[in-house]
């Protein structure tokens, strides 16, 4: 199959890079792509919200499968677009993207279809957000304080205090920090309990799921300081036990696809819940409607099986049929990011010692935020490198991924030094 993946970061080069080595893939393209992509297929320079170029590009070279990466071009209706035109696609429409460009309709989905989530409250009004927030104060409990659109992963702030909550609100509804994804903000209790990521692939009927794992959204090690768009993951995530994998297959996964249906809008490609598990029993923190960036990585160095045959039954309602093999052992990405990431951060930076990870068993470096420059390579983003490392438990992971970062250098780069703690102890 001639194959076309759309998106630049971390995510896209895993997907690329578990493409290429599968049976299916003929020639991969990657559009825009970043220095990583370019190592296991053509980067093709448009960008990914371009989507008529996008479709001209895919008919010109009479593309067998789109796969799309980020959230952005889904929410614009790609998919619409390229099965008008006859062309197999991998994702949901954009009616069915609505589950992660906006966090009202979402969550008033969850609670129409009785899915477990926070309670929240939707306002479009920032005075009216603050009266709301001073409720909270009296009960003496966190709040979470929500973009409603898109915002990159980083439109979620946790406020411990009154005033945290009303800078919150002011930053996103009156300054706008998220641009038009703060023209509204939920506001929801904060629920405590430790955070998985689910990710699971369907056709609009069967749900299959992917191996759960753990993001870490925070800056700073022990999930201190502003969210990001994720500074690493491992797989699996004990918190997930085989029981509780289960239950959330019986009471969120399968009956959110069912409902989308019901709703009109059949979802089909990955749907992605970020999971919150309180007592042992799960709750949605958010949907997204593409394959988490870092969690990725980590799930696509375990999977065995070949990617494109899975994700052409998705499109074409055949994945009943379908069976997944994994590599029994941990896997673990840590991400290196440009200093001062999420906030300002410069670009340019030279990045040195690359060469010396290919003699590594089981690491790969995916990139993110790279591209070419004068035969070396460079930082191009916030988000820079997914150090990646397969283990026989999820301590040698953590050891080898760290042993590749420590390799690696650019003015300016800063990792957290705790991924994959949490899982150590813990049966996996």
């Amino acid at each position: 199959m001639k194959i076309l993946i759309i998106g630049s970061g971390g995510r896209e080069h895993a997907l690329a890079w578990k493409l290429a080595r599968g049976a299916h893939a003929r020639r991969i393209f990657i559009a825009p792509g970043n220095a990583g992509t370019a190592l296991e297929g053509e980067n093709v320079p448009i960008k990914a919200d371009d989507i008529a170029g996008l479709k001209g590009f895919a008919m010109k070279e009479k593309i067998d499968l789109t796969i799309v990466g980020p959230e952005v071009p889904l929410t614009l209706g790609i998919v619409d677009v390229f099965e008008a035109a006859g062309l197999k696609i991998f994702g949901p429409s954009k009616r069915a993207a609505e589950l992660e460009a906006s966090k009202a309709f979402s969550k008033e989905f969850m609670t129409r279809h009785g899915i477990p989530t926070a309670r929240f409250r939707k306002f479009t009004d920032p005075s009216e957000a603050k009266a709301y927030a001073e409720t909270f104060e009296a009960r003496n409990i966190p709040l979470v304080v929500k973009a409603d659109g898109l915002a990159s992963g980083k439109g979620v702030l946790i406020c411990t205090s009154l005033d945290e909550a009303f800078l919150a609100i002011e930053l996103i509804m009156e300054k706008r920090v998220f641009g038009e994804a703060g023209k509204s903000v939920i506001i929801e209790e904060f629920l405590t309990g430790e955070e998985a990521s689910f990710i699971a692939i369907t056709d609009g009927k069967t749900v299959i799921p992917l191996a759960p794992s753990q993001d870490h959204k925070a800056i700073y090690d022990n999930d201190q300081g502003p969210n990001t768009g994720g500074m690493g993951a491992y797989s699996p995530a004990p918190v997930v036990t085989k029981e509780l994998k289960g239950e959330i297959m019986d009471t969120i996964m399968r009956p959110a696809v069912k409902a989308m249906e019901k709703e009109g809008r059949p979802y089909k490609g990955a749907l992605y819940a970020g999971l919150m598990i309180k007592d042992g029993r799960p709750l949605v923190l958010e949907f997204n409607c593409r394959f988490g960036d870092p969690e990725t990585q980590p799930i696509l160095m375990r999977l065995k099986t070949d990617l494109a045959g899975v994700m052409l039954a998705a499109t074409e309602g055949r994945l009943g049929n379908v069976t997944l093999e994994w590599d029994e052992r941990a896997s673990l990405c840590v991400v290196m990011a440009a200093g001062g990431y999420p906030d300002d951060y410069e670009k340019g930076m030279e990045i040195r010692g690359l060469d010396a990870i290919r003699g590594m068993d089981d690491v790969v470096v995916f990139h993110a935020g790279t591209a070419r420059k004068d035969g070396g390579i460079i930082t191009s983003g916030g988000r820079v490198l997914g150090v990646t490392a397969l283990g026989n438990d999820i301590k040698e992971a953590i050891e080898k991924a760290y042993k590749a970062v420590e390799k690696i250098t650019w003015e300016g780069a800063y990792f957290r030094r705790d991924i994959g703690v949490k899982a150590l102890g813990r049966k996996m």
